[in-house]
């Protein structure tokens, strides 16, 4: 079966998808050229870490299936590559920061050689700083020629904004500054380093009485709710898994306990992620607020950050380790229950639900193989509950505001992207929201809980590194595999379906 035998728009689908993956190799590959050996080592990371999924995918769209044997080699080389590129990359990155370090050095011999005599900062005469005068000469002096040389101060908020030029690395340049910052004045200040609206760095300094604050007593209450309330909808979900209230008939509850304890196991495992990254950084996360659904038990959590983040990495890492813990533990899930369906399991689902999904209907022709041709498919429950919790993950891998996939794009693109994926869902939630209540709950969810970008980190300008964006670029990919759907016509010449 190949693509012959598919119809036009079909293989203008898949021609397409091709094209689009194959454009975004092409851009990553430009964007990397400029930065030499180091670029293209980073570049060859996304690749092979990419390259499994589209050749499964590929192949599977062309009617060729690989066993999951053949799934699991192509992961494992893969992740070897992956390990052996990650080595070389270090390795020549160290070479680099030595050559810029000496360049730098140099340059800063140069500029005290000359010995001009400009001042640290060009205060503004007529508006009147909130910083008080003592605290903004502490804070004028940690400025210099090889960190940031500022040349202008405007008052912002209860702080102030300093412009100028930054000499230097800027995650260097930031840490040697909130150093200094802090042996001059303790705590009382946090130091800001981000980009202007003409692009430029400038260095934002304001009181930490504008900190994120703990929650309170209430607002743990309420979530302490939601949790009880979000155990009750998964024990609830696994009882009309099984055709029958719980509600209703509580005295059947044993029934209900394995699925529902299978799919509480998820949520806790994309908490207990986003909880060890954030420990792991010393950043505090505030009580997670579940949402219940009595249709998949729950559609995940809200949880707002309680301390300042250090840079955009760890916002990376934060975010990341929810859906990769929580979507690693489904995806086992899953794919053990496959291997342990079998006629006579406790599932019986028409072959059509495998339509509703690439990624679940493709895992499962690959395992399953004819067996999904028949009107009725055997499964062991290990796949509802791997099913459940891989809808829940992609649910929160969306782009848009502070989901985890929302700040997962800011964090990788800067929050002008973040702000226009944020929108595009947005929109595209709403056309699907036609035809599907569920997209248009997500809609509201987003649109007036989540829509907010997540705050400035303390270091903005230093973007994660390539193979972090290729994560990124994983995660969001898998979560639209998971929620698009197989077409019909295409599902059936895949041995889909009847």
């Amino acid at each position: 079966m190949g693509l012959e035998m598919f119809t036009s728009s079909e293989t203008l689908i898949i021609g397409t998808l091709l094209l689009v993956a194959l454009g975004i190799l092409g851009w990553g590959f430009y964007r990397a050229r400029p930065f030499g050996r180091l670029g293209i080592l980073a570049w060859l990371q996304s690749v092979v870490l990419m390259t499994p999924w589209l050749l499964f995918f590929g192949l599977f769209a062309a009617g060729i299936y690989i066993n999951i044997v053949g799934v699991l080699f192509l992961v494992v080389v893969s992740a070897g590559l992956y390990i052996f590129l990650g080595r070389q990359l270090r390795s020549a990155g160290q070479e680099a920061i030595l050559r810029q370090r000496a360049t730098e050095r140099l340059a800063a011999d140069s500029l005290q050689a000359e010995n001009t005599p400009q001042p640290v900062v060009a205060e503004l005469q007529i508006e009147v700083l909130p910083i008080p005068e003592e605290d903004l000469n502490a804070i004028k002096s940690i400025f210099g020629i090889d960190t940031f040389f500022a040349t202008e101060t405007i008052p912002y908020q209860q702080g102030a904004i300093f412009k100028g030029n930054l000499r230097g690395e800027p995650e260097e340049v930031h840490n040697r500054l909130s150093a200094s910052l802090k042996v001059r004045l303790g705590d009382k200040y946090r130091l800001f380093l981000v980009e202007n609206t003409d692009g430029k760095p400038v260095v934002i300094v304001l009181p930490s009485s504008n900190d994120p604050q703990p929650s309170m007593l209430p607002q743990k209450v309420f979530a302490g709710i939601l949790a009880v309330a979000t155990i009750g909808t998964s024990f609830e979900t696994a009882g009309l898994l099984l055709n029958f209230d719980l509600f209703a008939n509580p005295e059947r509850f044993t029934e209900a306990l394995p699925i529902g304890a299978g799919i509480l196991t998820i949520l806790v495992a994309h908490e207990i992620g986003h909880w060890l990254l954030a420990r792991r950084h010393q950043v505090r996360l505030s009580w997670p607020f579940f949402l219940p659904a009595v249709q998949i038990g729950s559609f995940g959590t809200i949880t707002r950050f309680e301390s300042l983040l250090p840079n955009r990495k760890v916002l990376f890492d934060i975010s990341l380790a929810g859906p990769a813990f929580g979507g690693i533990v489904s995806l086992l899930m899953l794919v053990v229950g496959l291997l342990l369906s079998h006629p006579g399991s406790l599932f019986q689902l028409p072959n059509q639900f495998f339509q509703s999904s690439i990624l679940v209907g493709s895992l499962a022709r690959v395992v399953l193989g004819s067996a999904l041709q028949s009107p009725l498919v055997s499964i062991h429950p290990l796949v509802v509950i791997g099913w459940l919790g891989l809808v829940i993950t992609a649910i929160n891998l969306m782009p848009a505001g502070q989901l985890d996939g929302g700040r997962i794009v800011q964090a990788i693109y800067g929050r002008k992207t973040a702000g226009r994926a944020t929108l595009a869902t947005l929109i595209l939630l709403g056309i699907v929201a036609l035809a599907n209540t569920l997209a248009l709950y997500w809609a509201f969810v987003i649109l007036f809980l989540q829509r907010d970008l997540e705050r400035p980190s303390l270091n903005e300008i230093t973007e994660p590194d390539d193979a972090r964006a290729a994560l990124g670029l994983l995660a969001l990919f898998l979560m639209i595999t998971t929620l698009l759907p197989l077409t019909p016509g295409l599902a059936g010449r895949l041995g889909i379906g009847s």
